[in-house]
């Protein structure tokens, strides 16, 4: 067994031992995600980008204890859903792999839908140019 599974093992029997399943809906996992998630946000909120870059020791340890959290949830979201997420990060690589050739967005931190619309406008004046 690899140390997600034992994990997710390891926080189902924590939450069992509290009698919490019976409130770990999907729905219920990912409205406390996003929470978890806004907190790690709320981290960095006022701060520069140097300054998010070179937090004290005092910020590192709240931006680490946020991630924890939002990893938990996250866990316990893929236990009710049954979804293997080293797989799911594999194939949404892949997707993002075709939607983001590297050679085409380098350096650029526009959405892919921008690139298509900008390929399909490149294809739009060659044919412009032939009729």
């Amino acid at each position: 067994m690899d140390k997600l599974e034992d994990l997710k093992e390891r926080l189902q029997g924590f939450a069992d031992a509290r009698d919490w399943d019976q409130f770990h809906s999907p729905k219920n996992l990912s409205m406390a995600l996003s929470v978890e998630v806004s907190e790690l946000v709320e981290c960095f909120q006022w701060l520069t980008e140097e300054q998010s870059k070179c937090l004290t020791p005092q910020q590192r340890q709240a931006v680490i204890d946020e991630m924890a959290d939002v990893q938990v949830y996250l866990l316990r979201l893929a236990t009710k859903l049954d979804v293997n997420l080293l797989e799911a990060v594999e194939q949404k690589m892949q997707i993002n792999a075709a939607k983001y050739p590297a050679d085409l967005v380098r350096g650029s931190a526009k959405k892919y839908t921008d690139y298509k619309q900008n390929a399909d406008q490149k294809c739009d004046q060659v044919s412009d140019k032939k009729a």
